[in-house]
């Protein structure tokens, strides 16, 4: 790892903690990183620290180097509207979107550019102590030996204290039904006090109502919580697939129009289509190089 790539890490770790409130958090923020090897590469004593360490600072905080250009989609400005509204007025939001419309990109970037924000990706194996451990550790809480009742009362309180706190639940069709359930506790606790955002596809929507229809416990007290409403993202479209190929280096009319014929609406897709096309172009001028010589 390179003396540029160590100070652009050191750079967006500075920042982290800034965000998290102080080196600590920061540090139990993440996995595998102590608060002393924090101190030492925001203090520049780099000489102890392995590259694999740096690796997993870096991937943890959203620190990259790859050429890789975000663009401000449809989807992804009515994502930030969205989560700026939640924040702003702890608004509890439901938000649908298929896969590769953007959504989890949008929410890693609206985390990494606001305090008090707590992004987690959900799993389908996450239990309520799971869910909480997760939850804690996002917040810059040590909680080792707390029990689930002592866990659920530090994130409670200390949610409360913060100003405009907003916690993201990405992936939320993943949820269990104990999770889920778990979800109403967490809002009756934070009520006006603290924005919560749910990001699914259009699976959860069709779970919650066929459960409403069942009769199943708590879905309609889950369903009540985000107002009744599912807010959809708009499907990405054929001009925001062409401002990423644009941004990211691809600007010849007739692969835009490949990228776009192959990519489903998938923005996950149109990175895989442009990186490959990047690379052919790489070889064949690789090549006429080699011929030309």
């Amino acid at each position: 790892m390179t003396t540029k790539e160590k100070e652009m890490i050191r750079e967006a770790l500075e920042a982290y903690a800034e965000r998290k409130g102080s080196q600590n958090k920061a540090a139990a923020s993440m996995k595998g990183v102590s608060s002393a090897t924090v101190s030492q590469v925001l203090n520049g004593n780099w000489e102890l620290i392995t590259d694999d360490m740096w690796r997993t600072i870096a991937s943890q905080i959203g620190a990259s180097e790859r050429e890789w250009q975000v663009v401000e989609t449809r989807g992804y400005r009515r994502m930030t509207t969205l989560l700026t509204d939640a924040q702003q007025n702890a608004l509890v939001v439901a938000i649908t979107g298929d896969a590769g419309s953007g959504k989890s990109e949008a929410v890693k970037r609206y985390e990494q550019q606001n305090k008090n924000v707590y992004h987690l990706c959900c799993s389908e194996f996450w239990n309520r102590k799971h869910f909480m451990n997760e939850l804690l550790r996002k917040m810059g809480i040590e909680h080792s030996g707390y029990t689930v009742a002592e866990m659920m009362e530090e994130i409670v309180q200390v949610l409360k204290r913060q100003d405009h706190p907003l916690v993201v639940l990405d992936e939320a069709d993943k949820l269990s039904d104990q999770v889920l359930y778990f979800f109403i506790s967490l809002y009756n606790a934070l009520e006006d006090r603290c924005g919560i955002v749910l990001c699914a596809t259009q699976y959860l929507e069709k779970r919650i109502k066929r459960g409403i229809r069942q009769e199943k416990k708590g879905y309609r007290e889950i369903y009540s919580r985000f107002g009744r409403r599912f807010i959809p993202l708009q499907v990405v479209n054929a001009d925001d697939i062409a401002a990423v190929c644009v941004a990211n280096g691809v600007t010849d009319e007739s692969d835009i129009e490949s990228v776009i014929a192959e990519s489903d609406n998938d923005l996950r897709r149109v990175k895989r289509r442009i990186h490959a096309i990047k690379t052919a172009n790489a070889e064949r001028a690789k090549t006429a190089d080699a011929a030309r010589q």
